[in-house]
Protein backbone atom coordinates (compact mmCIF):
# COMPACT_ATOMS: atom_id res chain seq x y z
CA UNK A 1 0.00 0.00 0.00
CA UNK A 2 1.54 3.04 -0.88
CA UNK A 3 1.91 5.94 1.31
CA UNK A 4 2.68 10.06 0.84
CA UNK A 5 4.69 9.50 4.70
CA UNK A 6 7.82 7.28 4.89
CA UNK A 7 10.05 5.95 7.67
CA UNK A 8 13.56 5.88 7.80
CA UNK A 9 15.28 2.39 7.91
CA UNK A 10 17.14 3.68 10.95
CA UNK A 11 14.29 4.94 12.75
CA UNK A 12 12.75 0.89 12.60
CA UNK A 13 16.46 0.10 13.90
CA UNK A 14 16.33 1.95 16.66
CA UNK A 15 12.65 1.22 17.87
CA UNK A 16 13.03 -2.41 17.19
CA UNK A 17 16.55 -2.78 18.79
CA UNK A 18 17.44 -4.54 15.16
CA UNK A 19 21.51 -5.81 14.82
CA UNK A 20 23.11 -4.71 12.15
CA UNK A 21 25.18 -7.02 9.62
CA UNK A 22 26.25 -4.75 7.33
CA UNK A 23 25.45 -1.19 6.89
CA UNK A 24 24.69 -0.26 3.73
CA UNK A 25 26.10 3.48 2.24
CA UNK A 26 22.61 4.61 2.29
CA UNK A 27 21.57 3.72 5.88
CA UNK A 28 20.78 6.85 7.34
CA UNK A 29 18.41 8.05 4.39
CA UNK A 30 17.28 4.95 2.92
CA UNK A 31 13.25 4.62 3.40
CA UNK A 32 9.84 2.78 2.84
CA UNK A 33 6.29 4.52 1.72
CA UNK A 34 5.17 0.72 1.65
CA UNK A 35 3.36 -0.43 4.83
CA UNK A 36 3.44 -4.10 3.75
CA UNK A 37 6.18 -6.60 4.99
CA UNK A 38 7.14 -9.71 2.81
CA UNK A 39 9.26 -12.88 3.48
CA UNK A 40 11.14 -13.39 -0.39
CA UNK A 41 9.47 -17.23 -0.67
CA UNK A 42 8.26 -17.26 -3.94
CA UNK A 43 11.62 -14.68 -5.14
CA UNK A 44 13.61 -17.80 -4.59
CA UNK A 45 12.06 -19.92 -7.23
CA UNK A 46 12.56 -17.38 -9.93
CA UNK A 47 9.13 -15.61 -9.43
CA UNK A 48 9.58 -11.49 -9.23
CA UNK A 49 5.97 -10.24 -10.90
CA UNK A 50 4.26 -8.33 -8.85
CA UNK A 51 7.50 -7.93 -6.78
CA UNK A 52 7.53 -3.99 -4.71
CA UNK A 53 11.19 -3.75 -4.12
CA UNK A 54 10.37 -0.81 -1.77
CA UNK A 55 9.55 -3.80 0.97
CA UNK A 56 11.52 -4.42 3.60
CA UNK A 57 12.28 -8.03 3.37
CA UNK A 58 12.48 -11.01 6.17
CA UNK A 59 14.14 -13.78 6.35
CA UNK A 60 13.38 -16.74 8.48
CA UNK A 61 14.13 -20.48 9.01
CA UNK A 62 11.77 -21.74 5.82
CA UNK A 63 13.82 -19.38 3.85
CA UNK A 64 17.35 -21.05 5.22
CA UNK A 65 16.35 -24.56 4.66
CA UNK A 66 14.99 -24.14 1.26
CA UNK A 67 18.16 -22.39 0.05
CA UNK A 68 20.07 -25.55 1.71
CA UNK A 69 18.17 -27.81 -0.78
CA UNK A 70 19.69 -25.54 -3.65
CA UNK A 71 22.89 -26.94 -5.17
CA UNK A 72 25.92 -23.94 -3.86
CA UNK A 73 25.87 -22.66 -7.70
CA UNK A 74 21.76 -21.64 -7.70
CA UNK A 75 21.99 -20.82 -4.11
CA UNK A 76 24.46 -17.76 -5.20
CA UNK A 77 22.37 -17.00 -8.66
CA UNK A 78 18.66 -16.53 -5.82
CA UNK A 79 20.67 -14.79 -3.12
CA UNK A 80 22.30 -12.48 -5.27
CA UNK A 81 18.98 -11.77 -8.10
CA UNK A 82 17.17 -10.77 -4.28
CA UNK A 83 19.67 -8.05 -3.67
CA UNK A 84 19.86 -7.12 -7.14
CA UNK A 85 16.60 -5.66 -6.73
CA UNK A 86 17.88 -2.35 -4.36
CA UNK A 87 15.42 -3.50 -1.57
CA UNK A 88 15.45 -1.32 1.16
CA UNK A 89 16.86 -4.05 4.01
CA UNK A 90 16.71 -7.78 4.26
CA UNK A 91 15.86 -8.93 8.27
CA UNK A 92 17.48 -12.24 9.24
CA UNK A 93 15.10 -13.30 12.45
CA UNK A 94 14.91 -16.17 14.90
CA UNK A 95 18.68 -15.41 15.90
CA UNK A 96 19.47 -16.72 12.93
CA UNK A 97 23.37 -15.88 11.74
CA UNK A 98 23.52 -14.58 8.27
CA UNK A 99 25.74 -16.83 6.38
CA UNK A 100 28.26 -15.81 4.26
CA UNK A 101 26.10 -16.05 0.81
CA UNK A 102 23.63 -13.02 2.63
CA UNK A 103 26.55 -11.22 3.62
CA UNK A 104 28.36 -10.99 0.37
CA UNK A 105 25.20 -10.53 -1.31
CA UNK A 106 24.47 -7.33 0.70
CA UNK A 107 28.06 -6.11 0.39
CA UNK A 108 28.20 -6.48 -3.59
CA UNK A 109 24.62 -4.50 -4.09
CA UNK A 110 24.82 -2.27 -0.86
CA UNK A 111 21.78 -3.44 1.01
CA UNK A 112 21.15 -3.12 4.55
CA UNK A 113 21.35 -6.70 6.28
CA UNK A 114 19.83 -7.00 9.44
CA UNK A 115 19.48 -9.22 12.33
CA UNK A 116 16.69 -10.02 15.31
CA UNK A 117 16.16 -12.72 18.15
CA UNK A 118 12.61 -12.42 17.53
CA UNK A 119 10.58 -15.28 15.83
CA UNK A 120 9.73 -14.46 12.35
CA UNK A 121 5.82 -14.21 12.44
CA UNK A 122 6.05 -12.03 15.53
CA UNK A 123 8.37 -9.76 14.44
CA UNK A 124 6.59 -9.26 11.19
CA UNK A 125 3.34 -8.31 13.25
CA UNK A 126 5.83 -5.87 15.31
CA UNK A 127 6.98 -4.41 12.07
CA UNK A 128 3.46 -4.21 10.48
CA UNK A 129 2.22 -2.03 13.53
CA UNK A 130 4.99 0.15 13.20
CA UNK A 131 4.84 1.03 9.52
CA UNK A 132 0.52 0.98 10.17
CA UNK A 133 1.61 3.61 12.76
CA UNK A 134 4.11 5.80 10.37
CA UNK A 135 2.41 5.71 7.23
CA UNK A 136 -1.05 5.62 7.64
CA UNK A 137 -3.70 8.05 6.21
CA UNK A 138 -3.97 11.47 8.87
CA UNK A 139 -5.51 15.17 9.10
CA UNK A 140 -5.83 17.52 11.66
CA UNK A 141 -9.52 18.53 12.87
CA UNK A 142 -10.95 20.95 15.27
CA UNK A 143 -12.37 19.46 18.11
CA UNK A 144 -11.56 17.60 21.78
CA UNK A 145 -10.68 13.57 21.92
CA UNK A 146 -11.58 12.21 25.36
CA UNK A 147 -12.02 8.38 26.61
CA UNK A 148 -15.28 7.84 28.33
CA UNK A 149 -16.09 4.84 29.86
CA UNK A 150 -14.02 2.68 26.96
CA UNK A 151 -15.41 4.64 24.15
CA UNK A 152 -13.35 7.60 22.48
CA UNK A 153 -15.56 10.51 21.96
CA UNK A 154 -14.59 13.60 19.36
CA UNK A 155 -16.36 16.36 20.55
CA UNK A 156 -16.20 19.23 17.64
CA UNK A 157 -18.40 22.49 17.42
CA UNK A 158 -17.51 26.26 17.02
CA UNK A 159 -14.85 27.70 18.78
CA UNK A 160 -16.08 29.24 22.47
CA UNK A 161 -19.35 26.40 22.47
CA UNK A 162 -17.59 25.10 25.55
CA UNK A 163 -15.79 21.94 24.20
CA UNK A 164 -12.93 21.87 26.39
CA UNK A 165 -14.74 22.95 29.80
CA UNK A 166 -16.92 19.72 29.27
CA UNK A 167 -13.73 17.69 28.50
CA UNK A 168 -12.34 19.08 32.00
CA UNK A 169 -15.67 18.08 33.86
CA UNK A 170 -15.53 14.92 32.34
CA UNK A 171 -11.82 14.31 33.38
CA UNK A 172 -12.78 15.53 37.08
CA UNK A 173 -15.45 12.82 36.85
CA UNK A 174 -12.68 10.27 36.47
CA UNK A 175 -12.48 9.74 32.37
CA UNK A 176 -9.19 10.33 30.06
CA UNK A 177 -8.12 13.41 28.09
CA UNK A 178 -6.54 12.59 24.68
CA UNK A 179 -6.67 15.60 23.30
CA UNK A 180 -8.07 19.33 23.45
CA UNK A 181 -8.39 22.01 20.79
CA UNK A 182 -6.53 19.85 17.55
CA UNK A 183 -7.17 16.69 17.23
CA UNK A 184 -4.63 13.90 14.91
CA UNK A 185 -6.46 11.46 13.06
CA UNK A 186 -5.01 8.28 11.70
CA UNK A 187 -6.46 5.73 9.89
CA UNK A 188 -4.90 2.60 10.92
CA UNK A 189 -7.21 0.00 9.25
CA UNK A 190 -10.09 -0.16 6.90
CA UNK A 191 -12.56 1.13 9.38
CA UNK A 192 -10.37 1.95 12.34
CA UNK A 193 -9.92 5.51 12.96
CA UNK A 194 -7.37 6.83 16.19
CA UNK A 195 -6.90 10.22 17.70
CA UNK A 196 -3.95 11.78 19.25
CA UNK A 197 -2.35 15.14 20.72
CA UNK A 198 0.13 16.91 18.21
CA UNK A 199 3.19 16.49 20.29
CA UNK A 200 3.21 20.52 21.08
CA UNK A 201 0.10 20.85 22.83
CA UNK A 202 -0.17 17.05 24.19
CA UNK A 203 -2.24 16.66 27.55
CA UNK A 204 -2.68 20.82 27.55
CA UNK A 205 -6.04 22.61 27.71
CA UNK A 206 -7.18 26.13 27.32
CA UNK A 207 -9.54 27.36 29.26
CA UNK A 208 -10.76 30.93 28.78
CA UNK A 209 -9.82 33.28 31.60
CA UNK A 210 -7.69 30.40 32.82
CA UNK A 211 -5.16 30.31 30.02
CA UNK A 212 -3.24 26.69 29.22
CA UNK A 213 -3.23 23.94 32.06
CA UNK A 214 -1.20 20.92 31.91
CA UNK A 215 -4.14 18.07 32.70
CA UNK A 216 -1.37 15.64 33.43
CA UNK A 217 -0.27 16.99 35.85
CA UNK A 218 -2.93 18.67 37.65
CA UNK A 219 -5.01 15.64 38.10
CA UNK A 220 -2.36 12.63 37.59
CA UNK A 221 -1.16 10.41 34.36
CA UNK A 222 -4.19 8.53 35.33
CA UNK A 223 -6.64 11.52 33.63
CA UNK A 224 -5.03 11.11 29.99
CA UNK A 225 -4.08 8.91 27.30
CA UNK A 226 -1.53 9.37 24.45
CA UNK A 227 -4.36 7.79 21.41
CA UNK A 228 -7.72 6.50 21.36
CA UNK A 229 -9.85 5.00 18.94
CA UNK A 230 -12.89 7.34 17.80
CA UNK A 231 -16.14 5.94 18.40
CA UNK A 232 -18.42 8.42 18.46
CA UNK A 233 -18.72 12.14 16.98
CA UNK A 234 -20.42 14.17 19.21
CA UNK A 235 -20.95 17.90 17.73
CA UNK A 236 -22.47 20.67 20.21
CA UNK A 237 -24.16 23.50 18.35
CA UNK A 238 -26.09 26.84 19.95
CA UNK A 239 -30.12 25.96 20.22
CA UNK A 240 -31.84 27.14 17.85
CA UNK A 241 -35.92 27.63 18.99
CA UNK A 242 -36.67 27.28 14.95
CA UNK A 243 -35.22 23.58 14.86
CA UNK A 244 -36.27 20.19 15.16
CA UNK A 245 -33.64 17.98 16.69
CA UNK A 246 -34.10 13.99 17.13
CA UNK A 247 -35.91 13.17 20.34
CA UNK A 248 -36.07 9.32 19.76
CA UNK A 249 -32.78 8.44 18.08
CA UNK A 250 -34.11 6.93 15.23
CA UNK A 251 -32.45 8.58 12.32
CA UNK A 252 -28.39 7.56 12.30
CA UNK A 253 -25.97 9.95 11.57
CA UNK A 254 -22.51 9.52 10.58
CA UNK A 255 -19.44 11.96 10.04
CA UNK A 256 -17.19 11.06 7.33
CA UNK A 257 -13.29 10.97 8.19
CA UNK A 258 -10.16 9.74 6.16
CA UNK A 259 -13.01 7.26 4.42
CA UNK A 260 -14.05 6.32 7.92
CA UNK A 261 -17.59 7.07 8.87
CA UNK A 262 -17.93 7.27 12.38
CA UNK A 263 -21.50 7.74 13.91
CA UNK A 264 -22.41 11.06 14.75
CA UNK A 265 -24.91 12.76 17.39
CA UNK A 266 -25.83 16.48 17.20
CA UNK A 267 -26.42 18.07 20.72
CA UNK A 268 -27.75 21.55 21.12
CA UNK A 269 -26.24 24.17 23.46
CA UNK A 270 -28.54 25.76 26.38
CA UNK A 271 -28.32 26.76 29.40
CA UNK A 272 -28.93 24.52 32.48
CA UNK A 273 -28.30 21.29 30.22
CA UNK A 274 -25.25 19.06 31.76
CA UNK A 275 -23.64 18.53 28.94
CA UNK A 276 -20.92 16.23 30.97
CA UNK A 277 -23.30 13.63 31.37
CA UNK A 278 -25.13 13.90 28.60
CA UNK A 279 -21.75 12.82 27.25
CA UNK A 280 -21.27 9.91 29.29
CA UNK A 281 -24.72 8.84 27.98
CA UNK A 282 -23.74 8.68 24.57
CA UNK A 283 -20.90 6.64 25.22
CA UNK A 284 -22.37 4.07 27.11
CA UNK A 285 -25.85 4.12 24.23
CA UNK A 286 -22.92 3.99 21.95
CA UNK A 287 -21.46 0.86 23.86
CA UNK A 288 -24.96 -0.64 23.66
CA UNK A 289 -25.98 -0.19 19.94
CA UNK A 290 -22.48 -1.58 19.30
CA UNK A 291 -23.29 -4.90 20.96
CA UNK A 292 -26.48 -4.99 19.63
CA UNK A 293 -29.14 -3.09 21.62
CA UNK A 294 -30.56 0.08 20.42
CA UNK A 295 -33.01 1.71 22.75
CA UNK A 296 -34.98 3.56 20.28
CA UNK A 297 -35.49 0.52 18.21
CA UNK A 298 -36.77 -1.46 21.18
CA UNK A 299 -39.11 1.44 22.12
CA UNK A 300 -40.77 1.20 18.06
CA UNK A 301 -40.89 -2.21 18.63
CA UNK A 302 -43.27 -1.80 22.03
CA UNK A 303 -45.02 0.84 20.81
CA UNK A 304 -46.25 -1.27 17.42
CA UNK A 305 -46.74 -4.18 20.06
CA UNK A 306 -49.11 -1.85 22.27
CA UNK A 307 -50.47 -0.95 18.53
CA UNK A 308 -51.70 -4.42 17.71
CA UNK A 309 -52.79 -5.62 20.93
CA UNK A 310 -54.67 -2.49 21.09
CA UNK A 311 -53.87 -1.63 24.95
CA UNK A 312 -51.59 0.99 26.41
CA UNK A 313 -52.18 -0.28 30.12
CA UNK A 314 -49.20 0.88 31.45
CA UNK A 315 -49.40 -1.22 34.49
CA UNK A 316 -49.21 -4.63 32.42
CA UNK A 317 -46.05 -6.23 31.59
Amino acid sequence: MPSKYSITLCSIVREHGLKVVYRASDYDSVATSNVNVARPSLQLVGFYDYFEPDRIRLWGNTETAFLATLPPERQAVVVNELFSRKIPALIVCNGVTANALLLRAAETYDVTLLSTDVDTSEFSSRLSDTLRAALSPRMTVHGVLVQVHGEGLLITGESGIGKSEVALELVKRGHRLVADDAVELRRTGRTDLVGAAPKMIRYLMELRGVGLIDVQRIYGVGAVLPRQRVDLVIDFVHWDENKEYDRLGLEDEYQSYLDVAVPKITVPVAAARNLAIICEVAAMNNRQKKLGYNTAVEFLHRHDMGIDSGTDDAFRD
